[in-house]
């Protein structure tokens, strides 16, 4: 960072920039705007409109209906994507996650009705086996490891659906070694170019996670850990390998998971590769926050736009987050 000589006080008092709210406004270095947030949306597969979570306060699955309802208002708030996260029957998973590659499965159906009521929105998927195989890793279990080379062909199987369905994004966070470059091949040989390959590049294995889990219904069907495959979280240089690799593989943009812990990797990411970088308020940022808030220990309104703001001026492009909709409301209030 380049320095430069400052006077001294008490010519210098930068109080001056602070002491009324234009010119507070006026010198503002980051501005946050409803078209910084991409909308996590769980959706489930019954016919229930709204199941709430109860480990994240405010969030639901949503049914079809629903989810596109939430679409709708994602649109009229001036959001400009969602991202789709399934909860499906646990009778219609197995070791293999054979529904995340059915092209008439819960999320093609959502991403094809979300697609004709709100074509302007932009539609994110999640491209990984833990929602659907009963042991609720997000790879091919095979003698009691998480086989890469079997789990990489089926998450492209899983990507083309999602696109064939007119997903836009496809996300895989699976953290498999070379499963962008699987991807892109298998979308560029279906005629799938334009597909966006938003890739979970460094993706930590963390206790943020529990409530999603809660939400998905994968936690309790969960073996072990995901250590095998999801980064420690004490490496930095490791994170920067992870996304030089997917950058090479085919990724259009890189994602950091989980958010607010990890601002600084986000930040090395931005002034390493230069590329658009996202991060993920994970289910256990908003647990945290809606916790206290609850409790009276943390004004809401103040908190949602504090933390996403600490996103945005760490260098993120944008941020997937469940508090989409009610902090776009507050920036437009």
């Amino acid at each position: 960072m380049t320095s430069f000589p400052l006077a001294p006080y008490p010519a210098l008092r930068p109080r001056r920039l602070r002491q009324a709210d234009w010119i507070r406004r006026l010198t503002r270095e980051t501005e946050l705007s409803p078209s910084d947030f991409i909308w996590a949306l769980i959706v489930h597969d019954g016919e229930e409109p709204r199941i709430p979570v109860p480990s994240m306060p405010g969030v639901d699955r949503l049914n079809v209906v629903e989810a596109v309802k939430a679409a709708l208002q994602a649109r009229d708030l001036g959001i400009p994507a969602v991202a789709i996260f399934p909860n499906i029957d646990g009778a219609r998973k197995d070791e293999f996650g054979t529904e995340a590659q059915d092209p008439a499965g819960l999320v093609p159906t959502v991403v094809k009705a979300i697609k004709d009521a709100a074509p302007e929105i932009g539609v994110m998927c999640d491209v990984a086996l833990d929602c659907y195989t009963d042991h609720g890793h997000d790879g091919l279990l095979i003698d009691g490891r998480i086989d890469n080379d079997s789990t990489i062909e089926r998450l492209a199987e899983q990507a083309v659906a999602q696109a064939r369905a007119g997903a836009d994004i496809v996300a895989p966070s699976d953290m498999m070694d070379g499963r962008v470059a699987c991807i892109r091949k298998v979308l560029e040989a279906e005629g799938y170019k334009d597909t966006l390959i938003l890739s979970y590049a460094a993706k930590y294995a963390s206790a943020f996670y529990g409530p999603y889990r809660d939400a998905v219904g994968s936690a309790r069907a969960l073996s072990g850990d995901k250590k095998t495959y999801q980064m420690d979280p004490g490496n930095t240089e490791e994170a920067l390998r992870e996304v030089a690799m997917d950058l090479a593989e085919g990724a259009d943009m890189v994602m950091v998971k989980p958010g607010m812990p990890y601002l600084d990797i986000v930040r090395r990411v931005v002034e390493t590769f230069r590329v658009p970088t996202f991060a993920y308020q994970v289910s256990g940022e908003y647990a945290m926050i809606q916790a206290a808030v609850k409790n009276g220990w943390l004004d809401h309104d103040r908190a949602v736009l504090e933390s996403l703001t600490a996103f945005k001026r760490a260098g993120c492009a944008g941020i997937v987050t469940y508090f989409a909709p009610t902090a776009s409301k507050l920036l437009g209030a």
